[in-house]
């Protein structure tokens, strides 16, 4: 068995010293200092392979014990990572001057710093396994992942580039959204723009990673415990095994890289391909943090535009978005001489309603309302409030004859439905329809104040009827 690398923390902080120390203690030996110069003394005596130093330390600071580490040709070879507060930007600088191959900012963030130090005890042997065509792809994603902007191709160019080195049937990079949902973002074997949703108790292994923060290696999906429960769903698939390894970014697992090979000799998983996932998770986790920023922001964007086109209370088009779309569509039907039909209606004696049983119940009538428009409009129709309790629909591609029945649905079904707690009223709308069609109608301010004069009509001539202009 390999002797286990060694790691020499040197802080005045207890605390501190053993949240590292629970942190590296699995994968290596770890060597604690309380000073600086007790740091000096247990390098030169025990050769450590990397070196933490805090800065500001009792008896000979961390600057200084760099300094002295790096004079001195039995520990000038040695990492050594700094650690200094954010606050202290000029210390970053006199560290590196001091010697420092590296410098983490406290308050620590404890991923990150595994990562640092994982990636320097990277030595000449831990690429042993490697072979060059390995190497050339990890310098080409660098490259490409620097001159590449969106986030998704990058995802998509490291699943398939990765999916062709290795040989395997499906390799991909996974992410938990805001309602923990398993989803796919890129895949060497779906081309697809869009995320794919996963029912995640499919896949204890993901899950597994998920919860430990470890890589989790399955060599024989037939036969590993893990698979027990799911045993249905891997009998007859044409990989064997699967590496999971966490995608971690800022001290929290944002994904996973995925990859399935159907290799079945007896060591599964082979040491290279394991150390290529590793090294590619790494070089995915900003681009997959990306990712999903990106998507939130355009999902938060879209909700955001979607409600400043929205009627609060009944969740319709307002006016302003309506009168918008009223100009374009009649541009339009002028265009290609088409129809365009206008449904203008009011609530029968709406403020008997808001008097007897209150605003509140009113509300809950336009709600009911609302519902009722969106229930009956087509996905091309715009239903709108207009304002108040005036409603409006317009109707794209639509002649008298369609939008008379539409008026008529309209006034059936409010008519006939019993609105909570309105006891045994009944309510009622007057409505007003006009049609533009062989350009009889000259704007589209026209077209509207017919529809509106229409229902006015309807209105005076007794209510609960339908006028076409």
């Amino acid at each position: 068995m390999a002797l286990k690398k060694k790691i020499l923390i040197a802080d005045d902080e207890l605390f501190f010293r053993n949240v590292l120390k629970e942190a590296f203690q699995e994968r290596y030996e770890i060597i604690e200092a309380g000073n600086g110069e007790e740091a000096v003394s247990l390098a030169l005596e025990q050769k450590p392979d990397l070196i933490i130093l805090d800065i500001e330390m009792p008896v000979i600071n961390g600057l200084e014990a760099c300094e002295a580490l790096k004079d001195r040709s039995e520990t000038r070879r040695i990492p050594i990572v700094m650690f200094t507060s954010f606050a202290k930007k000029e210390d970053i600088v006199r560290g590196l001057d001091a010697g420092a191959d590296d410098y983490i900012t406290k308050p620590i963030c404890l991923s990150e710093i595994i990562a640092r130090v994982d990636a320097h005890l990277r030595t000449k042997d831990y690429y042993f396994d490697l072979e060059h065509k390995d190497l050339l792809f990890l310098l080409e994603l660098s490259e490409n992942i620097s001159a590449i902007r969106n986030p998704r191709t990058i995802l998509r160019l490291i699943v398939e580039k990765m999916a062709d080195l290795v040989g395997v049937s499906r390799c991909s990079i996974d992410s938990i959204n805001d309602a923990g949902e398993l989803v796919v973002k890129a895949s060497s074997d779906h081309a697809g723009k869009e995320d794919i949703l996963l029912d995640i108790r499919k896949y204890p292994e993901i899950n597994k990673t998920l919860e430990t923060k470890q890589p989790t290696v399955v060599n024989d999906i037939k036969n590993d415990p893990i698979m027990n429960h799911v045993r249905e769903y891997v009998t007859g698939l044409d990989y064997n095994a699967i590496v999971v390894v966490p995608i971690i970014k800022k001290e929290r697992v944002i994904g996973t890289f995925v990859l399935r090979t159907t290799a079945q000799n007896k060591d599964g998983i082979t040491p290279r391909v394991y150390k290529l996932c590793q090294l590619v998770a790494n070089i995915s986790s900003s681009a997959l943090e990306n990712a999903i920023l990106f998507e939130s922001l355009r999902t938060a964007q879209e909700y955001f535009e979607e409600m400043s086109i929205r009627d609060g209370l009944t969740k319709l088009y307002n006016y302003r978005h309506f009168y918008s779309r009223l100009e374009e569509e009649f541009s339009r039907a002028a265009r290609y001489n088409t129809p365009l039909s206008l449904v203008f209606f009011d609530i029968d004696d709406f403020k008997r309603v808001n008097d007897i049983y209150g605003h509140t119940q009113g509300d809950k009538v336009l709600r009911k309302i609302g519902e009722i428009m969106r229930t009956i409009a087509r996905e091309s129709d715009i239903p709108a409030r207009y304002g108040g309790e005036e409603f409006a629909i317009l109707l794209p591609n639509t002649a008298a004859e369609g939008a008379y029945g539409v008026a008529s649905r309209l006034c059936s079904v409010i008519r006939e439905h019993v609105f909570e707690g309105l006891a045994e009223e009944q309510i009622t709308i007057s409505t007003g329809v006009a049609t533009r069609v062989d350009r009889n109608i000259e704007s589209f301010e026209r077209f509207l104040q017919l529809a509106d004069q229409a229902m006015y009509k309807a209105k005076f001539q007794g209510k609960d009827s339908i006028i076409e202009a």
